[in-house]
């Protein structure tokens, strides 16, 4: 098959920002050194971003899972492109298509099971899909929202302002200008991306599945540490509409926190959640299935060990008869005999042997 062309763009950006950060900051902060004031505007900026990510492009735009103020979208607008992920409504395209065909290979955009780099970032260094994902049918919703439809018209100006112009004046205010772009510039950036394309790969990949086993989402709360909540994907792929994804008090869900926070004093609003009877559901039906395999499985085996111990059965009484046999003649071969003797007393120590580990099977799996 002829294979989908690159995109060149998407791979000198990732490609250039990662060697940056991976090489030009370590050199640069050993041979120079680096404010900490820049570090701390680094951490301030991913975490902006980030959430600006989660709360405000996956939650609040692609699923609806809420209601915000007109300030608050605008900020999420705002840290969505300091984020460099392209704009809301793209992002949110994207991601309905991947809920919608989850793991199937020809309509979800960034599947997991075309394995781990695929789903990471490789899906966008070549174009795979070149009419699928970018007429915004499915996002039609989105584009009555001003505040959505400026961002998209004005990406490219905002992403540049954002990521270049905002650490050039960071860097002027302290005095070190190429130190604030590898610090807040580049370090963040590979950071901020990286982190969220571990939601497309390493969710599918890595941790439990106690909600549904219908796709390849995983629940990882390591995960969820580096994704301010996201690491929760199982659940978020079968409940896709509730508002949290760690919905347990003690889960690490700094975005749940973050809505629920500004719904507090009146930023956010129609907080959905599941229903606790339909989340309770799912967990038992996993466990059912699970069970029911368990099940499965035993019975294989047992069936297996049944046929074995009906051999073992069999062999040791045509073998005892045969010996018996022999006794009614005169023993006139007492060689053969002999040997039909040695193999009568193995035949019977594996025939009593098979049929104590069969009772004791069935006892217990009854």
């Amino acid at each position: 098959m002829k294979k989908a062309p690159i995109i060149w763009l998407n791979v000198l950006v990732f490609s250039i920002t990662f060697a940056v950060a991976a090489i030009g900051v370590p050199v640069y902060a050993l041979t120079v050194g680096i404010d900490a004031s820049l570090w701390w505007a680094a951490l301030a900026m991913f975490i902006f971003s980030g959430l600006s990510i989660t709360a405000g492009y996956h939650r609040l735009w692609s699923h609806r899972t809420y209601d915000a103020h007109w300030s608050v979208r605008a900020i999420f607008a705002l840290g969505g492109a300091l984020a460099l992920q392209n704009s809301a409504l793209h992002w949110s395209s994207d991601h309905r298509e991947h809920h919608k065909h989850v793991d199937h290979d020809d309509n979800d955009p960034y599947s997991a099971s075309r394995g781990f780099w695929y789903s990471h970032i490789g899906w966008m260094l070549r174009e795979y899909h070149p009419d699928k994902y970018y007429d915004y049918n499915n996002v039609k919703d989105l584009q009555r929202d001003k505040i959505v439809m400026w961002q998209h018209k004005y990406y490219l100006p905002l992403a540049l302002a954002l990521n270049i112009g905002l650490p050039v004046v960071l860097g002027l205010l302290v005095g070190n200008v190429l130190g604030a772009l590898l610090v807040t510039g580049f370090l963040r950036l590979v950071v901020n991306h990286h982190t969220t394309f571990f939601i497309n790969s390493l969710a599918h990949i890595w941790g439990n599945r106690p909600y549904t086993e219908r796709n390849s989402a995983r629940d990882n709360g390591a995960l969820a540490f580096v994704t301010f909540g996201e690491g929760y994907h199982n659940f978020h792929h079968i409940f896709s509409g509730d508002y949290r994804n760690g919905i347990r008090w003690y889960q690490f869900d700094p975005t749940k926190w973050l809505i629920r926070g500004m719904s507090f004093i009146g930023l956010a609003g129609n907080l959905k959640r599941a229903s606790e009877y339909q989340i309770e559901k799912a967990r038992m039906e996993v466990m059912w299935l699970r069970l029911q395999r368990k099940r499965q499985t035993t019975a294989e085996w047992m069936q297996h060990e049944y046929d074995e111990l009906l051999e073992k059965t069999k062999a040791y009484y045509l073998s005892r008869k045969k010996l018996l046999d022999t006794k009614t003649q005169s023993i006139k071969d007492q060689v053969a005999h002999s040997a039909l003797m040695a193999q009568y007393q193995e035949l019977k120590s594996s025939f009593r042997e098979e049929r104590r580990r069969w009772r004791k099977m069935v006892r217990a799996a009854l």
